[in-house]
């Protein structure tokens, strides 16, 4: 993002001054869980696509690689109906997932999938931000967590507890991959008046939340606050144009990945919650 397209995103942003009632930001914020178990109810597995592009941006998913080389264990962590799930299993047979998600329809549709088998994948429901991972996954277990578009659902108030969650779950030397939607996204700066919860935070059509990152946000919640080892943490710009619908813009997303360190104590010690 160049120097002219910031100034004219934040002049963009700085127009939209109203922000939704507080009765109605705490009810959509309470009601996080429950609006995308709506969502799932309207439109089953057919709204996203397969996620056929994560092994290609995160080489720790592919058959080989170091952590492959060992059985790897992985979390996915707002797992949907599976179109992140189902191409990883189908092009690394050595990898084992874990796959949650707050929507009891959402995990309902994977464990219905032709493709789900409790030998390789487990499914549940967990809302990260108050059920706790370990009542399910052994502690300090699990090799990769994917956080791909997940955290954007959460109020930033309940991130770092979902981050502590992980944590508790996650291997010394275990990896956080993770991508979502950045600031100045198309999607942020097209949001009409009515929909602003707090700065970068939104609320779709259906009521299901919308938050973009900054990479100093990411730096705060996992490094900051988790305690962990920053390998990548940067913005992805990826042009979009549609000339039937006069589109000519930027999409604007935040891609990272964290590592925990490798003694125990440095993570129990990591747990410890801190305000952010």
């Amino acid at each position: 993002m160049d120097d002219a397209f910031i100034a004219d995103a934040q002049q963009i942003l700085s127009a939209d001054n109203s922000l939704v009632p507080e009765f109605w930001q705490k009810k959509y914020k309470d009601e996080a869980g429950r609006n995308w178990d709506k969502f799932y109810n309207r439109n089953s597995t057919n709204f996203f696509k397969d996620r056929n592009w994560t092994d290609r941006e995160f080489e720790e998913l592919r058959p080989g690689h170091t952590f492959s080389e060992q059985n790897p264990v992985l979390l996915e962590i707002g797992c949907g109906v599976g179109n992140f799930v189902w191409p990883i299993l189908k092009r690394n047979p050595d990898i084992s997932v874990y796959a949650c998600d707050f929507s009891p329809r959402a995990v309902d549709f994977v464990k219905a999938n032709e493709l789900y088998s409790e030998d390789r994948c487990r499914a549940f429901v967990c809302d990260i931000t108050k059920d706790r991972l370990a009542d399910t996954i052994p502690p300090h277990s699990v090799d990769i967590v994917s956080a791909i578009y997940v955290f954007s659902a959460l109020p930033p108030e309940k991130q770092a507890d979902a981050v502590s969650n992980i944590l508790e779950i996650l291997k010394p030397g275990g990896r956080i991959l993770f991508r979502d939607y950045g600031i100045y996204d198309l999607a942020q700066l097209r949001f009409k008046s009515g929909h602003k919860l707090e700065n970068n935070l939104y609320v779709r059509q259906d009521g299901t939340l919308s938050y973009y990152f900054s990479t100093e946000r990411l730096r705060e919640l996992f490094v900051q606050h988790g305690g962990l080892v920053e390998l990548e943490n940067e913005y992805v710009v990826k042009r979009l144009v549609n000339v039937k619908r006069e589109i000519d813009s930027d999409r604007v997303f935040t891609q990272a990945k964290f590592q925990a360190p490798i003694d125990t104590a440095a993570i129990e010690s990591a747990m410890i919650s801190t305000t952010i």
